[in-house]
């Protein structure tokens, strides 16, 4: 098992460096499993503004009057919110250097997400290809899990993203 570096300082000039984030295709190796830390715990603010900002006006997030007359007793965050906040924890540690998104499969909600509930991220390495069009670039597909602090499976998705190759390492190509 070797080090991944997320963050390198790259030179520039003299005593004079700029910080570049992320993982390049190589880097990637399937099978492999990222942690992502910190997690978040949602706030009330979270889900609120949120859910208005997406338009997603359904009582059961934003109404706890209603909400304490459901099942769930108490708002439920809204799944874009989880999403939301799932993908923002996985950002550093797998498309940080992203050239472009391509696409997300298979989405499933687990468990319900409320207010306090502190999530965290994990991601497994699924697949990875040069691009056929793309000289020099690679498409990786992970799964990422949301988890709960409890370990409960809240959010489960399938998604691709464009990363470039090592440019050090594109000469060897």
């Amino acid at each position: 098992m070797k080090a991944k570096m997320l963050s390198r300082l790259q030179p520039v000039g003299e005593q004079r460096y700029v910080e570049s984030h992320g993982l390049y295709y190589d880097d990637f190796e399937i099978g492999d499993i990222y942690e992502h830390r910190p997690g978040r715990t949602v706030t009330e603010v979270d889900n609120i503004w949120q859910s208005l900002i997406n338009m997603n006006t359904h009582p059961l997030h934003i109404d706890a009057v209603y909400a304490s007359e459901t099942e769930f007793e108490r708002p439920l965050v809204s799944s874009l919110v989880t999403f939301s906040i799932i993908g923002g924890l996985s950002l550093a540690s797998t498309s940080a250097r992203a050239i472009a998104n391509l696409g997300w499969k298979n989405v499933a909600l687990k468990a319900p997400v409320f207010v306090g509930d502190t999530l965290y991220a994990e991601s497994r390495i699924l697949h990875k290809r040069l691009s056929n069009s793309r000289p020099n670039q690679g498409i990786v597909t992970v799964e990422t899990k949301g988890l709960k602090d409890s370990g409960e499976v809240v959010l489960i998705w399938e998604r691709s993203f464009l990363v470039p190759v090592d440019p050090e390492l594109q000469v060897l190509r």
